[in-house]
C-alpha cells in the first residue's frame, strides 16, 4: 500500500539523510544489531506480515467503512513519525515546501483510502499485486515530470507489470464474459470486481505520484514529511467517512478489537521498516517486501476462502518478478564500482 513504502521511498528518492534512517529509537546501536548479517531483511518480511495483517483486517469488518478503517490505519503512520520529529526539533511545516507537503499527503491519502475499497472488493491477493506494482510505474512518472531518463530496463518492467495487472484484472473488454472471475468465490460479484479493480490500479498511479512527489522534497527529514502526512491523511480521511454519513464507533466486541489491531499492526509495520532500512539498503528491502504478496495469497485462501485461478497466479509472477527485478536493480546500482557482486548482477547494474 503506498503508505507502507513511505520510509522505503524515501531512501530510494536518493536523499542523503534518510540514506540511513536514524530515529530514538535506535536504544541498540545498529552495529550490535549487525550481528545477525540477516536481521534487517527478517525484519523488513515481518513488517510484510503485520501490513498484510492490516489488508485482512480491512477486508474482514465489512460492517466498517473503509474510509473510517483508513482513518485508523494513519494512526500508525502518525504515532512513530511524532516523538521522531520533536527528538530531531525538526520544522514540521516549513516554508517553501508546503504547497508540496500538502500535495504529496493529499495524493498519498487518495491512493491508500483507493486501496482499501480495492481491499474490500477485490480478492484480497488480487489487490495486494495491483497496489504493490507502484514501484515499477514510477519510471513513468519520473520520466513525465522529473525528466528522468527511463531506459529499457524500465520500460521492460512497466510492459510485464501491466501485462501482469491485466491478468489480474481482466476487464471483459479484452476478455468477453467466458472467462471466470477474479476469483473462485461467489461472494464477489462483477460490479465489486470492476469498481475494485478500478479502485486498486487508481491507487497504484497515485501511488506513484507519491514517489515523484517524494523525490521532489529532498532535503526534508522523513519524519517531517510523515508528520505532515499522517496529519493531513486524518483530517481527509475522517472528513470523507463524515460526508458518506459512516462516521461512527465500530461495535463492542470483536469489530472494535479488531480496529485496535489495525493500528497496532500498522504502528509495528512502520516501526520495523524503520529498523530494516537502518540495518539494510532500499533494493535488497524491497526484494522482502514482495512477501507481501505471498502472505496475502495465503490469507485470502485460509480466511476467505479464494481460491486464485490461473490468470491471477499469472499476473502475480509477472508483477511480483518486475518488482523485485526493480529492487534488485536499485541495489546493484547502489553498489560500489569494485564490488564483484555489482560484476556478478552484470546487466542489471548497468
Amino acid at each position: 500500500m503506498p503508505e507502507q513504502l513511505e520510509l522505503q521511498q524515501l531512501v530510494e528518492t536518493g536523499n542523503d539523510d534518510c540514506e540511513r534512517v536514524h530515529t530514538p529509537f535506535q536504544i541498540f546501536p545498529p552495529s550490535r544489531w549487525r550481528t545477525c548479517p540477516y536481521l534487517g531483511l527478517l525484519l523488513a518480511t515481518i513488517s510484510s506480515l503485520f501490513f498484510s495483517l492490516c489488508s485482512v483486517i480491512v477486508k474482514w469488518l465489512v460492517n466498517v467503512h473503509p474510509m473510517e478503517l483508513a482513518a485508523c490505519r494513519f494512526v500508525g503512520v502518525l504515532l512513530p513519525a511524532i516523538p521522531i520529529v520533536i527528538y530531531r526539533n525538526e520544522r514540521v511545516f516549513p516554508r517553501g515546501r508546503r504547497i508540496m507537503l500538502i500535495l504529496r499527503s493529499f495524493v498519498g491519502t487518495t491512493g491508500l483510502m483507493l486501496s482499501f475499497y480495492a481491499f474490500r472488493h477485490m480478492p484480497l491477493a488480487d489487490a495486494s499485486v495491483v497496489v504493490f506494482s507502484v514501484p515499477v510505474f514510477v519510471a513513468i512518472f519520473a520520466y513525465l515530470f522529473l525528466k528522468e531518463p527511463c531506459g529499457l530496463f524500465n520500460a521492460i518492467s512497466v510492459v510485464l507489470t501491466l501485462i501482469g495487472v491485466v491478468l489480474i484484472t481482466r476487464p471483459p473488454l479484452l476478455f468477453g464474459h467466458s472467462v471466470p472471475a477474479l476469483a473462485s468465490s461467489e461472494e464477489v460479484t462483477n460490479s465489486s470486481d470492476i469498481w475494485g479493480a478500478i479502485a486498486a490500479f487508481s491507487a497504484t498511479l497515485f501511488g506513484a505520484n507519491a514517489y515523484v512527489l517524494l523525490r521532489a522534497l529532498k532535503g526534508l527529514h522523513f519524519s517531517v514529511i510523515m508528520t505532515n502526512f499522517g496529519s493531513f491523511a486524518l483530517i481527509q480521511t475522517l472528513a470523507v467517512t463524515w460526508s458518506l454519513g459512516a462516521l461512527c464507533l465500530p461495535r463492542c466486541g470483536e469489530d472494535r478489537l479488531l480496529v485496535v489491531a489495525l493500528a497496532l499492526f500498522s504502528f509495528g509495520g512502520q516501526i520495523l521498516l524503520t529498523i530494516a532500512l537502518q540495518l539494510e539498503q532500499a533494493g535488497p528491502v524491497a526484494i522482502a517486501r514482495s512477501a507481501d504478496i505471498v502472505f496475502a495469497f495465503i490469507w485470502q485462501v485460509i480466511f476467505f476462502k479464494e481460491v486464485p485461478n490461473h490468470y491471477s497466479i499469472g499476473g502475480a509472477v509477472l508483477v511480483t518478478s518486475s518488482v523485485m527485478l526493480t529492487g534488485l536493480r536499485k541495489w546493484a546500482l547502489a553498489l560500489p564500482e569494485s564490488s564483484s557482486l555489482k560484476k556478478t548482477l552484470g546487466l542489471l547494474a548497468r
